[in-house]
């Protein structure tokens, strides 16, 4: 019998000077990141709407207020694990180019400007590369399915139902 757990996140890349702000997720033990570049975000608390979610962590994690961001599209990501668990994770994608405040240290891990064309070279989920390139692209807002074996191989990827290539060189 599969067993299924759900959870509802935001992710914010903000942007500066053709640069968007990463964090390089090295801190947290038992992390799905470990290791990997994310931008900053995380999980809804109770009655929270996708907004007051983003505010938020982005405060908690980098000292930022955001006076300026968009809702671009909703990630939805699967991942198996080991004893037939299956985690889903429903993601609301934002961007920012507004904001105030000082940037701050972060418990999760080192945040970093990184600029826009290095962003493929750092260690990213390979679904990642995906959004990234239709936020690049300026897509209007889409749904992106990304499915990952418990190994970290993506083995489906569908936007705007409809599947696509997760062997494409993105």
């Amino acid at each position: 019998m599969k067993f299924m757990k759900s959870s509802l996140t935001t992710l914010c890349y903000i942007e500066k000077d053709n640069k968007y702000l990463m964090l390089h997720r090295v801190s947290k033990k038992n992390d799905v990141n470990k290791d990997k570049w994310i931008g900053v975000g995380g999980h809804f608390e109770k009655g929270e709407s996708p907004e007051e979610c983003l505010l938020r962590e982005v405060k908690e994690e980098t000292g930022l207020t955001l006076t300026s961001y968009r809702f671009r599209g909703i990630v939805t990501f699967c991942y198996e694990s080991g004893g037939g668990e299956e985690l889903v994770e429903y993601m609301c994608l934002y961007t920012a180019d507004g904001f105030e405040g000082t940037l701050k240290e972060c418990d999760e891990g080192r945040l970093e400007w990184v600029e826009k064309d290095r962003i493929s070279k750092l260690e990213l989920w390979t679904g990642d590369l995906l959004f990234f390139d239709y936020l690049r692209r300026e897509l209007p807002f889409f749904s992106l399915k990304l499915c990952y074996r418990e190994d970290g191989e993506l083995y489906l990827a569908v936007l705007d139902g409809k599947e696509i290539d997760t062997k494409a060189p993105w």
